[in-house]
């Protein structure tokens, strides 16, 4: 089982994920901002990865110390998970629909962080406190910590919820692909012996 703790805490947060990347999709979420916990659920139920997520932050003065420490903690507990990352896939995609949004994910566990973000709201969509633009932030600081590349791409939406409800469940199943152990591949899947 590849499995990490990992804890941070600064001035600003308090965060304990417990992370299992051969689950089976549980999870138990507590961020105090209950859209984020969503988005996380969903993107566990789908990429088949047990989670235990306890996260405090300074939301009172806003949520994007919490949300980027979030993603700083579920990227270094990924790459931890992932060990010397022997026999991997290596490479996951997924395109996902969620009613009328469609959203393609991409992913290489390559050793090298980059994200490509391609995702635009409508205007006059909304959510009910959380701010969407902090999820590019959130996906920042996790390719910068679990040193993969992302490319995420919403083609099309007409309602907030769903394209990021699709980036999620994407980014779920990208990364279940990628991180799927392979017993035709020996060793690191690179020519170069290394990620």
């Amino acid at each position: 089982m590849r499995k990490a703790l990992i804890k941070r805490k600064t001035k600003e947060t308090d965060i304990s994920l417990d992370l299992n990347l051969d689950g089976r999709g549980s999870y138990s979420i507590n961020t105090s901002i209950p859209f984020l916990d969503h988005m996380l659920s969903l993107m566990c139920k789908h990429g088949l990865f047990d989670m235990k997520l306890k996260a405090k932050g300074d939301i009172a003065i806003d949520d994007h110390h919490t949300v980027e420490d979030i993603g700083i903690v579920l990227g270094k507990a990924v790459k931890q998970a992932g060990g010397d990352m022997k026999g991997i896939a290596r490479y996951g995609q997924a395109s996902v629909p969620m009613d009328e949004a469609l959203a393609s994910v991409s992913i290489d566990i390559s050793g090298r962080p980059y994200l490509v973000y391609k995702v635009e709201f409508p205007e006059k969509s909304k959510l009910k406190d959380f701010d969407p633009d902090l999820i590019e932030d959130f996906l920042q600081a996790f390719v910068s910590n679990s040193s993969i590349t992302l490319h995420i791409n919403a083609l099309y939406g007409r309602n907030i919820h769903h394209i990021i409800e699709a980036v999620f469940k994407g980014l779920g199943r990208a990364l279940r692909e990628a991180v799927t152990i392979n017993p035709r591949v020996k060793g690191i899947p690179s020519t170069k012996g290394k990620l």
